[in-house]
């Protein structure tokens, strides 16, 4: 297995070198679900400061994708749109919270601290959105299942689909159950059934098992979000917003500060 600290160094040194003020770097993916194998991408996400001038003449904020030579991918996000995605509760995002693997910019480290000792209440800050997220991603991935993604096409042609999809939508599924039974997000990211997701993203099933699978268990997850929100009230917790905002606020002054100094 590839060192991940090593890889996380090398794509935070690539941010820096392109000019971004960052608080921090992120795995993202197949690691955080301990559903990586063999020479597995390792994509991160990482969290970047406006300038001061940016902010004042209020341009639009850094939210773009960094394809490196070996097709591994940094995302890069301003902290302002990275706070919006956990309020919306992307799980892509929201994960970030609990990797093992992250860097942090030492100039920022103590002020963003509360974003990792109230990971759970930031996953839970809004129940509806949550189950939204969730279903709405499998069914993206259900519509990508037989795309033929100019980045896929190897995979559709070997499989006629991509087996990648398919292990999304039966991960999705699983967390969707777990989710709204209680378990903690920390918890559900880890999925019970590792060995067979693996064997699935490796091409375990046909083209028709695929299908079968696929149409029913997205089916299964919209029903399941539909009876929660039918029966569960929506819950936003509002001591969220201010952890988020004060985060937020703190990062932004120390940075500004620190630049106007200089």
């Amino acid at each position: 297995m590839r060192d991940i600290n090593k890889r996380l160094e090398e794509c935070y040194k690539i941010v820096e070198d392109k000019g971004f003020e960052t608080v921090g770097i992120f795995l993202q993916g197949s690691q955080n679900y301990e559903l990586a194998y063999e020479n597995s991408d390792i994509d991160t996400k990482a969290i970047v400061l406006p300038k001061f001038n940016d902010f004042v003449l209020n341009k639009h904020p850094v939210s773009t994708t960094l394809v490196l030579d070996n097709n591994e991918h940094i995302d890069l996000k301003d902290i302002r749109l990275m706070f919006d995605c956990f309020k919306k509760q992307n799980i892509n995002f929201v994960e970030i919270l609990f990797t093992k693997y992250k860097i942090l910019n030492p100039k920022y480290k103590k002020l963003v601290m509360p974003l990792f000792e109230n990971n759970e209440l930031i996953a839970h800050y809004n129940n509806y959105a949550a189950v939204n997220c969730i279903a709405g991603m499998s069914m993206e991935k259900y519509k990508a299942l037989e795309h033929p993604y100019p980045t896929l096409i190897d995979k559709i042609e070997k499989y006629g689909y991509d087996p990648k999809q398919l292990h999304h939508i039966i991960r999705l599924n699983e967390f969707m159950k777990r989710y709204i039974n209680g378990e903690s997000y920390k918890d559900c990211l880890i999925s019970k059934k590792k060995d067979y997701l693996i064997k699935v993203k490796r091409g375990l099933h046909t083209l028709n098992e695929a299908r079968i699978i696929a149409k029913q268990l997205d089916k299964e997850t919209c029903e399941v979000k539909n009876q929660y929100m039918a029966s569960h009230e929506l819950n936003v917790n509002h001591d969220v917003e201010d952890i988020l905002n004060n985060v937020l606020i703190d990062v932004m002054k120390y940075n500004f500060q620190t630049e106007l100094m200089q």
